[in-house]
C-alpha cells in the first residue's frame, strides 16, 4: 500500500469515529456552576463536544437543547436537593418524546440512598463531590448510546 493510500485510509478512519456530543445542564434554582463548568472542561480536553447550558434551566429547556443539538449524552447537575423530583422529570420528558438513545447522567450532592431511585429513572452515574474526573469520563464512554 502506498504512503498516500495509508494517509487516506487513516483520515477514513479518524473522519468516520464521531465525537461524544455532550450537554451539560444546571437545573433549577441551583446558581452554583463552579463544578459543572471543571466537567465542561474536563469533558472537553478528553476530546468530546460540550454544550453548557447555563444556570437555571428547566427539564423542559434541557430537553429542547439536547434535541435541538442532536446530543449523545444530558450531564445534569444539581446541588439544592430536588434531584429526585427535576432528574426523573427530564428522564419522563425524554419518553415522552420516544427518545431513548441519549445517556443521562447525574450528578452534585446526592445522597447514597437516592441513587438505586434515580438508576431507576434511568439516570445513570449520580456522582458526588469529590468524584475522579476520570471515573466521569469513562462512565460516559463506556455507557454512551449512540
Amino acid at each position: 500500500m502506498s504512503t498516500s493510500s495509508i494517509m487516506h485510509q487513516q483520515e477514513s478512519d479518524f473522519s468516520s469515529k464521531k465525537k461524544i456530543r455532550i450537554l451539560v445542564s444546571k437545573l433549577g434554582l441551583d446558581g452554583h456552576d463552579r463544578g459543572a463548568l471543571v466537567i465542561c472542561r474536563a469533558l472537553r480536553d478528553a476530546g468530546m463536544e460540550v454544550i453548557y447550558s447555563g444556570l437555571f434551566c428547566t427539564p423542559e429547556q434541557v430537553v429542547k437543547t439536547a434535541i435541538e443539538e442532536d446530543v449523545d449524552v444530558v450531564a445534569m447537575s444539581l446541588l439544592n436537593g430536588a434531584h429526585l423530583t427535576i432528574f426523573p422529570k427530564v428522564s419522563r420528558l425524554f419518553k415522552e418524546k420516544d427518545i431513548h438513545d441519549i445517556l443521562l447522567v447525574g450528578g452534585g450532592v446526592i445522597p447514597e440512598s437516592d441513587k438505586k431511585a434515580l438508576e431507576n429513572e434511568g439516570i445513570t452515574g449520580n456522582f458526588g463531590p469529590g468524584t475522579s474526573l476520570q471515573i466521569i469520563i469513562n462512565h460516559i464512554r463506556n455507557n454512551v448510546k449512540k
